[in-house]
């Protein structure tokens, strides 16, 4: 698709504490709402919430129904969809499940860096790595990674199109992806989108926030901290004055550790 931008549905939403089947019917709910789009991206466990203490009861193995209704909801729709779940396998995955327009699953996606209580749910994984989607070239993330420019970097050297972040960030976390997500936009100059979740759950008061940004780390459409879905075009544009086009000077030899 070269430079055309791509319509990206960012659906900035609350899900259903435990209830795979109504959270499936919000993804459902919102392909039927925009049916131009190319890309949707939901929030990170967005169809289980992200309540610690159940998540491993609503673990979904890769072969299940639900995320078999999901595939099916893709290709009815004509829409890629990224999202968040529990992925059920040799422990306890913090997963994105990654489903292009004719409903084939391109990838999955599981979380490498947990945050707090995380770690005694979840099992990290050791790989990194872009998915095609959508005719495009997707480098996927989840909430914290977003905070290592060294998981943006790894992605970066696989020539994405597009940063796809999503997130269940909370108070008072809000500040810290501001920063991150623009910084990993920029120093790698590649858009990127972001999907937060909202809503109190388990105490949590999740932020929302959830934005694009441009190869040159501007804002371009941005959300508050309320339930809210909106399609945007999506700039692919990754061009940048070749003085300040980080790529073309990294000193690979240079860095260690």
């Amino acid at each position: 698709m070269g430079q055309l931008p791509i319509r990206v549905v960012l659906a900035q939403l609350q899900p259903v504490p435990a209830s795979v089947p109504r959270n499936i019917a919000a993804v459902a709910h919102t392909l039927a709402s925009f049916p131009e789009a190319d890309l949707a991206v939901f929030p990170e466990l967005f169809l289980s919430g992200y309540g610690l203490d159940y998540v491993r009861d609503v673990a979904l193995d890769l072969g299940s129904e639900e995320l078999a209704a999901i595939c099916a909801l893709a290709a009815r729709y004509s829409t890629a969809t990224v999202l968040g779940f529990p992925e059920a396998g040799a422990g306890i995955y913090n997963s994105l499940l990654c489903v292009d327009r004719d409903g084939r699953v391109a990838g999955v996606h599981r979380k490498t860096h947990l945050f707090g209580r995380e770690r005694a749910v979840f099992r990290p994984d050791d790989e990194v790595a872009a998915v095609e989607l959508a005719g495009l070239r997707i480098a996927p993330m989840t909430c914290f990674e977003v905070e290592f420019p060294e998981v943006a970097r790894t992605l970066a050297r696989q020539e994405p199109d597009l940063f796809v972040a999503v997130a269940a960030n909370m108070d008072p976390y809000g500040p810290e992806h501001r920063i991150a997500i623009r910084a990993r936009a920029l120093e790698n100059r590649t858009p990127l989108v972001y999907v937060n979740r909202t809503g109190v759950e388990d105490g949590l008061r999740f932020t929302g926030e959830s934005c694009t940004v441009g190869a040159n780390g501007a804002v371009l459409h941005s959300l508050g901290g309320a339930a809210q879905v909106i399609s945007v075009d999506v700039s692919l544009n990754r061009s940048a004055p070749a003085e300040v086009d980080y790529r073309r000077h990294l000193r690979p030899e240079l860095y260690h550790g």
